[in-house]
């Protein structure tokens, strides 16, 4: 049994979605980024870095995993899927791994500081990040233009990209004209598992369309990233 310690937002919906799409068991463990509850000792000595998600197999006398990219690897070994085990294969899909973990998750969560959570507007600042996620997504769209999916097969790095893709509109990132992005985006929105893991711990409601509802989930995220 996996242990999935977890809030809903796309690092950790990599975890979940990850895991539904393998068909692993596991329980889930909601973790108050709000009240501060991933910097508990009983947190840190799961996670030492103090952030979201983090896993501990069972059933592997109990390990503790923790950084999403990571976690998503170690789980699709696990399983045996999801992750090739052919050299070329596997550095297929580490390679657009690594590219949504050092750029559309860092430039998008960057996006939403500026865009949606810090109380000042700081425009330079938000056409930085909002111009290198777009630039990402059309990095993105050239390779769904040669391939349906990222790394030939459907992979974890799909997955790991459509986590933070799909939230395009809440970072202020614009996909018009990608063609191929959006051809990709409806693909993985028929994906049983994923559109489960995006449910866990629980289910948000689409903010954009409640502007009270979103003011209060920035508010609150910006507590949250100014500590």
């Amino acid at each position: 049994m996996i242990e999935l310690y977890t809030a809903s937002t796309p690092n950790g919906h990599k975890a979940s979605c990850t895991l539904e799409e393998l068909g692993l068991p596991y329980e889930v463990h909601a973790v108050d980024l709000a009240s501060g509850e991933q910097r508990s000792a009983a947190y840190l000595a799961i996670n030492p870095n103090g952030r979201i998600p983090a896993i501990v197999d069972r059933e592997a006398d109990n390990l503790a995993v923790f950084e999403s990219g990571a976690i998503m690897i170690y789980l699709a070994e696990k399983a045996g899927r999801l992750l090739p085990t052919d050299r070329p294969g596997r550095a297929r899909v580490l390679q657009w791994l690594m590219f949504q973990m050092g750029g559309i998750g860092p430039m998008m969560g960057q996006a939403n500081v500026f865009y949606r959570y810090f109380p000042e507007k700081i425009q330079p600042a938000i056409d930085r990040y909002q111009n290198e996620s777009r630039r990402l997504f059309e990095v993105l769209d050239r390779r769904l233009g040669d391939s349906e999916w990222l790394a030939d097969d459907y992979s974890i790095a799909d997955i790991a990209n459509w986590c933070w893709v799909r939230t395009y509109k809440w970072s202020g990132v614009s996909r018009d004209g990608l063609d191929n992005l959006d051809r990709w985006l409806s693909a993985m929105k028929e994906k049983p598992g994923l559109c489960q893991g995006v449910q866990v711990p629980m289910k948000i409601d689409n903010l954009l369309e409640d502007e009270d509802a979103a003011k209060q989930f920035a508010q609150n995220a910006g507590k949250i990233v100014q500590r």
